[in-house]
């Protein structure tokens, strides 16, 4: 059951079309419903609910009045004005309460989106394709090269922005390390050739971040749970960094402390002529300045359907963290009656 409002976009609904060419072509049992939520129909939302219907081939509801379960989807499945896609079995019974981060980060690889589908994806270690193909083609083309190393970076500091590019690219044209064969790329999310703010590109990162969250069992202390827990805590942060290897990750961390070790060419090439490998000197030495100088940690999590862990421990140093309530309005999207 495909929940949403009128609000939804076009990449909301043709991110379904892959499965639901999949119930056809296979002929698997399974079958898409889209349920519209509207609290009270006029003429207008009438004729948005039937240009949406045409571009959705699967089951649409069509009732322009009060549905009965309305208070059932909001209070029980927590439904939140957020699209959600509940998968239940012949019987009734939910296997999953929302499968569109699944499909957000995996697509019909997690097919049928059930919790055995769910524990298969969740011990996957290779997780940045899922997130990075939807983002930007030229980004989604570099992490699929297993030798090739990129740096991906952003932040709200425009400062940062500038000396991180020109300090990656002194160091993409060092002849040490060109000598080595290490072939260095930077992708700045978020940002224009031309400086500007690419507000697409940077809605679909924080996005296939956020889903790939929702994916993970937060119980659990494992190294690749841990690394994405403290990527979402970078979607506020000033400056930040990643650096991958093909399509695994290296390191990351505030951009201050990644910016340290890219500035400090000479010393980090000692490291690598001493370690043989770019990876291992990089994280080394990164972790030495990530010693001396310590940034809070902050993860803003979306209240998304029954997916919002109860506690956490801080991705970074395991102390259990300390616990927020923020409200936040962006001005579009909603009613203006509507909570946020």
């Amino acid at each position: 059951m495909f929940i949403t409002g009128l609000d939804i976009t076009d990449e909301d609904i043709s991110s379904l079309k892959p499965v639901y060419d999949l119930t056809k072509k296979e002929r698997v049992s399974y079958t898409i419903v889209w349920i519209p939520i509207v609290e009270q129909w006029t003429d207008e939302l009438k004729k948005k609910y039937e240009s949406l219907r045409m571009k959705m081939p699967w089951y649409s509801l069509h009732l322009f009045s009060p549905i009965a379960g309305l208070r059932f989807v909001k209070e029980q499945w927590e439904y939140k004005g957020k699209p959600m896609l509940v998968v239940t079995t012949p019987q009734g019974k939910v296997e999953n309460l929302n499968a569109l981060h699944l499909i957000r980060v995996w697509g019909i690889k997690a097919f049928p989106f059930d919790k055995k589908a769910e524990e298969v994806v969740h011990i996957e270690t290779n997780f940045l394709p899922g997130v990075l193909n939807n983002v930007h083609p030229n980004l989604a083309q570099s992490v699929k090269d297993k030798e090739k190393y990129t740096f991906i970076y952003g932040g709200k500091d425009n400062d940062f922005i500038q000396t991180f590019t020109k300090k990656v690219t002194a160091l993409q044209n060092d002849p040490f390390i060109k000598s080595a064969n290490i072939n260095i790329e930077l992708f700045c999310v978020g940002k224009t050739a031309k400086g500007g703010e690419d507000h697409g590109i940077l809605t679909k990162f924080w996005e296939g971040i956020e889903s790939l969250f929702f994916t993970k069992n937060h119980k659990d202390t494992d190294p690749v749970t841990k690394e994405i827990q403290k990527l979402l805590s970078y979607k506020n942060e000033t400056a930040w960094a990643i650096l991958a290897k093909g399509s695994a990750v290296v390191t990351s961390g505030h951009g201050s402390t990644v910016l340290k070790v890219v500035e400090d060419i000479d010393q980090l090439k000692e490291v690598i002529k001493v370690k043989g490998s770019f990876e291992v000197a990089f994280t080394e030495v990164h972790t030495t300045v990530t010693q001396t100088v310590r940034h809070c940690i902050r993860l803003d999590v979306p209240t998304v359907a029954g997916k919002v862990p109860d506690s956490m421990n801080c991705p970074d140093c395991r102390r259990a963290m300390e616990t927020y309530l923020s409200y936040k309005c962006c001005h579009i999207d909603g009613p203006l009656n509507a909570h946020h």
